[in-house]
């Protein structure tokens, strides 16, 4: 009999050691010991599956990676420090100069700075379809190209993206399709489902949940991981034990923590589509959401953040942000704390004005991490800062 997700989120674990612990130890060392010079020899030549080093891996990291891969239905994965460190080493491990990268438009401001800033370092180049326009893609796909990439949901506007269409359109050109799927968790949304072969997450949002620790992570096709892992274990990006151990406990948790984020963002965007001085609201689940019969299609419930737009521009979301009594303001998201962000000028700054208009990200665009407060104070606390 299959266990449902819950199941083998708490289930999934290492094999017990002597000491036949009930809960998985911290194994926090940096490296291994081998039982006679035969065995160090076929370690290192792969011929044992083994731990050697932690910078390759570790029990911890290991037991985290195959609940993830379980919970996305992938083959094979890679644990990293963060989940920026998870994006470049995807992309460094599968292109080569020359390559081509095919994104969509609305991403993470960092992930923009890397294909802008340092991937033409290295003759690699990029071009950006808009997430409303996927009957373009085709046409912007070149012979060098090699990977199509996107959010969905993206960040900041929680837009959607059809991942099927997307998987139709890379499986016809023989092309590699990676999708972050940070917003949604693998919870909500199994990309791979809808023909992803990557699976990106930073593991410091949904999946640990507390805003505690740093973490990526990629699954996906075996294939590929392979040679992420080898590019990972020379360059160094991997994570450490502890967070690794932090972030497996967390995923124990994730079902019921989502599931109570997801209902608080679906009242608070239904409160904020009705206010007065609100201009627009974009939540996946909203049925006024332009792609919200595509959301119902691929995700289980709308996630966690809420974008909005207060009436009166920058000077009355500055107003906004400085009434604000109990949502923390920061640029982090998935934490039990309700989080409100202003990402114009603080995790897509970097982008300049023009592209952010193309991104949809206006000067008065309100982000808010939907926490696991009483929905009742979350509202309370939003309402007196827009009155």
């Amino acid at each position: 009999m299959e266990n449902k997700f819950e199941t083998n989120a708490i289930r999934t674990q290492l094999e017990r050691s002597q000491n036949l612990e009930h809960s998985v130890p911290m194994y926090l060392t940096s490296s291994f010991v081998f039982e006679d010079a035969e065995d160090m020899r076929a370690s290192f030549a792969e011929e044992k599956e083994r731990n050697i080093y932690s910078r390759y891996s570790n029990p911890n990291s290991t037991e985290f990676v195959d609940k993830v891969c379980q919970m996305e239905g992938a083959e094979a994965g890679f644990a990293f420090a963060s989940g920026m460190a998870a994006v470049f080493s995807t992309f460094a491990a599968l292109l080569e100069s020359g390559d081509h990268i095919l994104s969509a438009r609305s991403i993470f401001g960092s992930t923009h700075s890397l294909f802008n800033n340092f991937f033409p370092k290295w003759n690699i180049s990029h071009s950006y379809f808009k997430i409303d326009e996927l009957e373009s893609i085709e046409n912007l796909i070149t012979p060098q190209t090699k990977i199509i990439y996107a959010e969905s949901p993206t960040n900041p506007g929680v837009d959607i993206l059809d991942l099927e269409a997307l998987g139709t359109i890379t499986k016809k050109h023989n092309l590699i399709l990676v999708i972050d799927n940070c917003f949604a968790s693998p919870y909500l949304q199994q990309p791979i489902q809808f023909g992803a072969d990557l699976v990106i997450h930073s593991g410091t949002k949904l999946m640990d949940g507390q805003g505690r620790v740093l973490a990526g992570v990629t699954v996906g096709r075996a294939d590929l991981i392979d040679k992420i892992y080898r590019f990972s274990r020379i360059t160094g990006p991997a994570l450490s034990p502890f967070n690794a151990w932090v972030l497996s406990k967390s995923l124990e948790t994730l079902a019921i923590r989502v599931d109570r984020h997801c209902e608080n963002a679906l009242k608070l965007a239904e409160f904020l589509e009705g206010h007065e001085k609100i201009n627009w609201v974009r939540y996946p689940f909203l049925k006024s959401h332009p792609k919200y019969k595509i959301a119902k299609k691929q995700m289980k419930a709308g996630g966690c953040v809420v974008a909005f737009e207060v009436k009166g521009g920058l000077p009355a979301g500055q107003k906004f942000f400085d009434a604000i009594k109990m949502l923390s303001l920061s640029a982090n998201l998935g934490d039990s704390r309700s989080i409100i962000t202003h990402p114009a000028s603080t995790t897509h700054s970097k982008l300049t004005t023009e592209e952010r208009a193309e991104t949809g990200i206006t000067d008065g665009m309100v982000r808010v991490s939907v926490g696991l407060e009483h929905i009742d104070d979350i509202i309370s606390d939003i309402r007196q800062a827009l009155e």
